[in-house]
């Protein structure tokens, strides 16, 4: 049986419900059984990582633990390893693409975070893999609130920041075959997108998938820090998302391409295959 936590969010979603399709045994950690909306065949159960016992109490029978790290500090992920390790020997953690092993300093708080994870993964004595998310895909899902509906315009600071944005069942299949398979243990994948589009381009290619013409305008950079900070993400997180997409938006900026096909042997999902998966989330 395969732990999941964060299921109830995207990757951990897609990785609950491809294990489900595959007929793999599968419990979900969540804050709330009664109101998680997962597949039929997922057995969800109480638990928070802030609580290392719930963690532990949920792990009888389990074999392998699909990781996401949702808090802002790294510290409290060692109990909760402990946990994990007093039943199972396998997890497969998202963990980001900017993560740099060999930095004394990583680029900004969450990936330094990310970074830590790591590190307490790799000294837990568990046979750990770190899944490096790119630019996720489901980041776009934001754009509904302004195309729902019949919106036409996406608002963005920065309309021409390219990224090679990730499916997220194409992480899903990488954290499932480290969960699955041999020789993955101590391994760290990039996984991201095969091409590079600017959000003016995706916006271009979701408005294709849903049958009506759809066009990026700029956003002020006031606005958009003002955007950000309202959804609750403090000053520093908001500037460093913006600092981000300025870099994104150079025209020399690049990605090296890692898709899940180096793992998995099975081609990559496009971005159009992504925006036809969410389509009714647009219209």
């Amino acid at each position: 049986m395969i732990l999941v936590t964060g299921a109830t969010g995207t990757v951990g979603g897609a990785v609950a419900r491809r294990l489900a399709e595959a007929g793999e045994d599968v419990r979900a950690l969540v804050r709330s059984p009664e109101a998680a909306r997962l597949p039929a065949a997922v057995d969800p159960v109480r638990g928070d990582l802030t609580d290392p016992a719930s963690v532990e109490a949920a792990m009888h029978g389990v074999d392998g633990v699909f990781l996401v790290w949702p808090l802002p500090e790294a510290a409290p992920v060692v109990p909760v390893l402990e946990a994990v390790r007093l039943h199972a020997e396998r997890v497969a953690y998202l963990s980001s693409a900017g993560v740099d092993p060999d930095a004394e300093e990583q680029g900004d708080p969450i990936t330094a975070t990310h970074a830590e994870v790591e590190r307490a993964l790799a000294a837990s004595g568990l046979t750990w893999t770190a899944v490096r998310a790119g630019g996720f895909a489901a980041n776009d899902l934001a754009w509904a609130e302004s195309l729902s509906g019949g919106g036409s315009v996406v608002r963005t600071p920065f309309p021409e920041a390219r990224r090679a944005v990730v499916h997220e069942d194409d992480l899903a299949d990488v954290a499932i075959r480290a969960l699955t398979a041999e020789g993955h243990g101590g391994r760290a994948y990039t996984v991201t997108g095969p091409e590079m589009l600017s959000e003016t381009e995706r916006v271009h290619v979701l408005g294709e998938e849903i049958g009506r013409p759809l066009k990026t305008e700029r956003m002020g950079l006031d606005e958009a820090r003002t955007r950000l900070t309202a959804a609750g993400l403090p000053a520093e997180a908001a500037e460093g998302i913006l600092e981000a997409h300025r870099t994104f938006s150079d025209p020399s900026y690049t990605e090296e391409r890692h898709t899940a096909q180096e793992v998995t042997g099975v081609p990559p999902r496009t971005y159009r295959q992504w925006a036809a998966d969410h389509a009714d989330a647009f219209r």
